[in-house]
């Protein structure tokens, strides 16, 4: 059977289990649809958690970003495991005993105010529209290439899935379809690894193929790295970027990735806090199986691309290139009319999506509209590299189709997490806590779900419209989650004398700056018509790394500003006092 074939079959098999799923588990309160009524098993929450928290960007695109940035990509798989370290010991506990299952519920409680409350709500909807435009791209990516339909029609189909399973189920759907989804994407990222490792090395498990010797004789990062500098790239396990950005970058996905609203809620999905330990340590095994064998995946398939078509003939280029060429995420113009792919160091085409004519060029090329005077004449876009990497290294088409259906599963899963949270941060923490006290439970419901579908036609717009490749636009969202919620939230738990002066304060300096400093470098809105150039960072800092500058003046501004206004209420200092007793935790079973 053909891949597309394969990949209707699998995708519907997988789309019909999620609905199944989202029709048995109807929520029918809101304690339900929030929290899943508080009765999850640990075992159950830790796939939930670990698939909510892979996303698109963790299976599609993360392994594309090592394959190109090499030793640099590492600060990725450093930053987002360590971060989710940090959120399950540091945080979780202290939180699931405060027993507020939204960020902003905490801050409202914590800082005894709904201006705080309502700050928290608006950095909530900013850092998740960021983070679902991300996941909203890859379905359509998933979607255009696999299933041969417009990329506008798949981000429509994706958000009618979500918007199904997440407006039937609430947390309690959306938890039993995360397990499904955890299953299938684990499956579909792990099978095409062991064939590629067996392939190319002969050890099956791809984390030790990754550093074990090739057939031609020698190792196979030793190979990749001839390989790239024989085409002018820099050695592959070397890094380029200096020391300070390779921290800032890491310490804002950390914390970026412990102040997030959408893993957070996970740990009130269980009955007790030693259940959301349990689940917080099996979550961090299943995240780990895709996280180790991520750069394993980047080599095969860095390894794979250049030996395939670099300076070879395009007709004989095999047919999975000319399939992604349709997509615009492959692309390749013929400079100097040899009729070779010459893939060599510096930019290709516009770092945008190229834009081609309707007619092929001499060598059946595509012609490209925006092509630059560089000798490099391939553009890859760093997205589609675990997708296409089946098709490149020829395995079967229902393995090439089984990732298309995991990459389905890593966008939905996350994308209806982070949905949910909108529509909580809407319906709960500004209409029932300020807007409607008295709003009954039905009611809070019916807004909660008008909420999603509102926030499901958002996202669509941003999958329609995206800012930049999958992982960017995530890592992005990490830098504002790290502006602006963490300090709120490590402060609350461990300085009493936090107030909510100061914290207010701190979240609105802090998001606003890594707002100014995101839009300047990325679009250039601001200021001038050219993004910032590299030469113009402040203090060095890239985009992705600068959630780190803006949080700790974020830190700074809130202990400065509560040490120059009135302590905190008695009561509220007591309440802080008493999360932190590990004594006391028994009684948070009763939340």
């Amino acid at each position: 059977m053909s891949v597309q074939t394969w990949t209707w079959i699998l995708v519907g098999i997988t789309f019909a289990l999620y609905f199944g799923i989202a029709i048995w588990a109807r929520a029918g309160s809101t304690k339900e649809f929030y929290v899943a009524g508080g009765g999850v098993s640990p075992l159950a929450n830790g796939m939930a958690t670990a698939a909510d928290w892979m996303s698109a960007a963790s299976f599609i695109s993360m392994a594309g970003l090592i394959s190109f940035m090499g030793y640099d990509g590492s600060v990725f798989l450093m930053g987002w495991t360590g971060g989710y370290v940090l959120l399950a010991l540091l945080l979780a506990p202290y939180l699931r005993k405060f027993g507020k299952f939204t960020v902003p519920d905490f801050i409202g409680d914590r800082y005894y105010s709904n201006t705080a409350r309502t700050v928290a709500v608006i950095c909530a909807l900013i850092v998740s529209f960021t983070y679902v435009a991300g996941q909203m791209r890859g379905v359509g990516i998933v979607f255009s290439q696999f299933l041969q339909v417009d990329i506008n029609l798949g981000v429509i189909i994706g958000m009618t899935v979500v918007l199904i399973f997440a407006f039937l189920g609430g947390m309690k759907g959306i938890t039993y379809t995360q397990v499904a989804q955890y299953c299938v994407l684990i499956f579909a990222f792990m099978v095409p690894a062991f064939f590629i490792s067996m392939q190319m090395t002969g050890n099956i498990i791809p984390q030790i193929g990754m550093g074990g010797e090739v057939e031609s004789g020698g190792f196979l990062l030793d190979k990749l790295d001839k390989l790239h500098t024989e085409l002018g790239f820099n050695e592959y396990t070397s890094g380029t970027k200096s020391t300070w950005d390779v921290f800032a970058i890491t310490l804002a996905l950390m914390v970026g990735t412990a102040g997030l609203p959408h893993v957070i809620v996970r740990f009130f999905t269980v009955p007790k806090v030693k259940d959301a330990r349990k689940s917080a340590g099996l979550a961090l095994l299943f995240i780990a199986i895709l996280y180790t064998t991520a750069p394993a995946i980047a080599v095969f398939s860095r390894t794979n691309l250049i030996e395939t078509v670099s300076e070879k003939e395009y007709e004989e280029i095999p047919a999975w290139f000319k399939n992604w060429e349709n997509t615009g995420l492959i692309a390749w113009a013929d400079k100097n009319g040899d009729g070779k792919i010459q893939y060599v160091a510096g930019d290709a085409l516009s770092k945008k999506k190229p834009e081609y004519t309707a007619e092929r060029g001499a060598h059946g090329e595509r012609l490209v509209s925006n092509a630059s005077t560089a000798k490099n004449e391939l553009y890859v876009d760093r997205d589609i590299m675990v997708l296409a990497n089946p098709e490149i290294a020829k395995l079967p088409n229902w393995v090439i189709a089984l990732v298309a259906a995991g990459g389905l599963a890593a966008a939905l899963s996350t994308a209806a997490g982070l949905l949910l949270v909108i529509s909580t941060s809407i319906s709960h923490d500004l209409i029932k806590k300020q807007l409607k006290p008295n709003i009954s439970d039905k009611g809070e419901l019916l807004a909660a779900r008008i909420a999603i579908l509102v926030a499901i036609i958002i996202a669509g717009l941003f999958g329609i419209y995206p800012p930049g490749f999958v992982a960017a636009v995530v890592a992005l969202a990490f830098g504002l989650a790290a502006a602006s919620f963490f300090p709120a939230i490590i402060l609350g738990i461990f300085d009493k004398r936090m107030n909510k002066e100061g914290a207010i304060a701190g979240m609105v300096v802090g998001i606003v700056l890594m707002l100014f400093y995101m839009i300047r470098y990325k679009t250039g809105l601001i200021g001038v018509l050219d993004p910032l150039p590299k030469s113009e960072w402040w203090f060095g800092t890239s985009p992705e790394g600068f959630g780190t500058i803006a949080m700790i003046v974020n830190v700074i501004v809130s202990v400065v500003v509560s040490r120059m206004t009135a302590a905190p209420p008695k009561d509220v200092q007591e309440m802080v006092e008493n999360i932190r007793i590990p004594s006391g935790a028994g009684e948070a079973s009763s939340h």
